[in-house]
């Protein structure tokens, strides 16, 4: 197979054209997003684990995230407007906003890691393929169907020893991780539906959420935990949090899915749980058992067979 050249031969070496292609930056910033969101699972749990609240947490992604968004949106605020109506700013920031937050955090209050890097992933690469059916006419395929199977089969085996072991508790947090899941893949959707540029969207919730969460948080709530906890940990969920998860992977994957598509884009979801597991153990200490990771890799076959980069082998028809 050759590559051809986007360019002649100018005394350095030519860059590979394939390079240059839109689908080859959707992919980067796919996977730069599927690696920040392994990051945040990972260090959600750990905040959890050192006496954080959902609601803390919440407090500092949109905290941050508004204050870095605010110069830009005030640059942008007429063209933002126009093609941003308030409905569904609000609709965007109740999907992926504190509420998402709160949901996809508070999980780890009753599971653990393994959980939690499974449910949402998977949560969302379904739901997005479910929604983009439903909403954007993506018929799936008879892969994605298959793939579907599988992705059931695998949180089966990872969740049911746990739930059996530990008490109706654990389901109480894949129901909300699940629940957060399907939240984001409507934020997916409903972007690409309504073609709000990666940046206007994230600008939007960010600033949205902070404006109406954060003095709730703050007179109501109280930062007397974010306060109580070491200041390396703090500094860790403002890096991770605020800037990585809630602008940077925010942007990367919506700008994935506006150059991909959404059932394209739901690949990189599937990397999600490899990511937060292999970050997370060292941090949370909570390795998966061996059962756990074989339920991983079913997931993770499953979830690849769903969004086509597996392909089943079909007999020829004559």
């Amino acid at each position: 197979m050759s590559i051809s050249i986007a360019a002649p031969y100018r005394g350095g070496l030519a860059t590979p054209s394939f390079l240059y292609r839109p689908e080859t930056r959707g992919f980067a910033l796919g996977l730069i997003a599927s690696v920040i969101w392994g990051s945040y699972l990972a260090l959600s749990r750990a905040g959890v684990s050192s006496g954080l609240h959902a609601t803390d947490i919440a407090a500092l992604r949109f905290g941050v995230a508004g204050i870095i968004m605010l110069p830009w949106l005030l640059r942008h605020t007429a063209s933002t407007a126009r093609d941003i109506s308030m409905t569904r700013a609000l609709a965007l920031s109740a999907v992926a906003g504190p509420l998402f937050i709160v949901i996809g955090v508070g999980g780890y209050m009753f599971a653990p890691l393994a959980h939690g890097a499974v449910v949402q992933p998977a949560a969302v690469t379904l739901g997005s393929i479910g929604l983009a059916y439903f909403l954007l006419g993506d018929r799936p395929t008879s892969s994605r169907v298959i793939g579907i199977g599988i992705i059931l089969c695998g949180l089966a085996i990872i969740a049911g020893p746990s739930l059996l072991a530990s008490g109706a508790s654990t389901a109480i947090g894949d129901l909300l991780f699940m629940s957060a899941g399907l939240m984001w893949a409507l934020f997916a959707v409903f972007s690409k539906r309504w073609g709000v540029s990666p940046v206007a969207g994230t600008a939007v919730v960010s600033v949205l959420s902070a404006v109406v969460f954060v003095p709730f948080y703050v007179l109501v709530i109280g930062p007397e935990r974010l306060l109580a906890i070491s200041w390396q940990m703090l500094a860790a969920q403002v890096v991770v949090q605020g800037v990585l998860s809630g602008v940077v992977a925010v942007i990367a994957f919506s700008a994935a899915v506006r150059t991909l598509g959404v059932g394209r884009a739901s690949v990189f979801p599937a990397m999600v749980p490899a990511f937060a597991i292999a970050i997370g153990a060292p941090i949370t200490g909570e390795l998966p058992t061996t059962l756990q990771f074989g339920g991983l890799a079913i997931v993770t076959v499953g979830l690849l067979a769903a969004i086509g980069v597996l392909t089943l082998p079909r007999k020829s028809m004559a």
